[in-house]
């Protein structure tokens, strides 16, 4: 009983102090700052205003990104996009009763076969243990298919099925997404937390990837959009050598690579015959340095400048640089942008720096962009921690790393 009591009052103790140490910890810090994104490579608000000005498209993309050229490359490869990350379970539905969608065991990859599982209206997938186990339901009719690590899905009006044009809607984690082209595939792979549903569609990049990708609103001027087109194009290129089991694609549908909306992006009202034509228009052109596809980064907008890889990253990329970005802090062009200010929480600041709290924070040094290069948290046990200014926007949630502290709130 002793050593409990004992046990307890330091317990206590401890407590207390740790209470008494966060209580002089700022609840709130509050940051100002400008542009939105990493702001490596093209600035897309910085196209639009040179666009605006009368540049070309590859005035655009050769001021932005240096000593580049424009070139003519093979685009037709098939690339796999991952539009469900992580998922523990998805359904898939097709548009037409008269079309179905067709179920088949196994990565068929661009092959043909006949090994056609069984045909539904929709598609149920969820994970069960380490496979991947399927509920089908034609008209009233449910069946449940014996798990697998991998199947493929596909509809008709596809490279792969004959037949009347098809519309698929994927909806998992509470949104819904339609797709035209392609096929699906639907995996298990292992993740930290178990196994979980790696959804990819498998479209060719030239076309049927390239008219999904929404990078860049579709009434913007024309010469911005056809840079964009030509951006895109050249990273998806850089990237669609480069397999990743953990997501089981080349690209993720999303901001860490780009955004691919799939048909929803083509059939946009007014505008998305806009974006088509644009892709079309600038069929194969590629940014290269010595006839190679760089990887053509691009972010919304900067704080003035653009900001190189080696300070945003810590890994030289010679086709980066900084350079003057003034269509950036174009209040009529970039409202939100131009300038912003923010607040953010004791909590996400503690966790961006790893530490039990932080009670002072500082900006150690700028880069030639304006980005901050350093900030370095003290926590209140007199722990300190440093990190990378574009780091710390990612951890953080800020629009930028061109940012100042303003003031802290307790």
């Amino acid at each position: 009983m002793r050593i409990f009591k004992s046990f307890f009052i330091f317990l206590l103790l401890t407590f207390t102090f740790v209470t008494q140490a966060n209580a002089d910890s700022p609840a709130t810090f509050y940051f100002h700052g400008s542009g939105y994104g990493h702001g490596v490579g093209l600035s897309q608000m910085g196209a639009r205003s040179m666009a605006l000005a009368g540049h070309s498209s590859e005035e655009i993309l050769k001021y932005y990104y240096k000593d580049v050229e424009l070139e003519k490359l093979d685009d037709s490869k098939i690339v796999r996009v991952n539009i469900g990350h992580l998922l523990s379970t998805a359904k898939f539905s097709s548009s037409a009763k008269e079309s179905p969608l067709q179920i088949f065991q196994g990565d068929l990859g661009d092959q043909s076969s006949t090994s056609l599982n069984s045909k539904a209206d929709s598609i149920t997938f969820s994970i069960v243990g380490s496979t991947v186990s399927p509920q089908l339901k034609l008209g009233k009719t449910t069946q449940v298919l014996s798990g697998s690590k991998v199947f493929t899905v596909r509809w008709t009006g596809t490279r792969y099925l004959q037949g009347a044009e098809t519309l698929i809607s994927v909806n998992h984690s509470g949104a819904t997404q339609k797709y035209r082209y392609g096929q699906m595939q639907v995996k298990a792979v292992k993740s930290p937390a178990g196994y979980r549903l790696e959804i990819t569609n498998s479209v060719r990049l030239a076309d049927e990837y390239l008219w999904g990708v929404s990078e860049m609103p579709s009434y913007w001027p024309i010469a911005a959009l056809e840079a964009q087109a030509i951006a895109s194009r050249t990273y998806a290129l850089s990237k669609a050598s480069n397999y990743r089991s953990a997501c089981d694609c080349q690209l993720y549908g999303e901001i860490t690579d780009q955004t691919f909306l799939g048909y929803a992006k083509e059939i946009e009202k007014k505008y998305g015959i806009i974006w088509k034509e644009t892709v079309t228009r600038t069929a194969g052109l590629t940014i290269t340095q010595n006839s190679q596809p760089i990887t053509a980064y691009f972010f919304s907008s900067s704080g003035g400048k653009t900001e190189s890889a080696i300070n945003a990253w810590g890994s030289n990329k010679t086709f980066t640089q900084i350079i003057d970005d003034p269509g950036s802090l174009d209040m009529t062009l970039n409202p939100r942008f131009a300038a912003w200010d923010r607040e953010v929480s004791q909590a996400l600041i503690a966790e961006a720096f790893q530490l039990q709290d932080v009670v002072n924070l500082e900006i150690l040094g700028n880069n030639e962009s304006g980005t901050v290069a350093q900030i370095q948290a003290t926590s209140s046990a007199g722990v300190k921690a440093v990190l990378r200014g574009e780091i710390f926007r990612s951890r953080t949630k800020i629009p930028s790393a061109w940012f100042t502290l303003v003031r802290v709130q307790n």
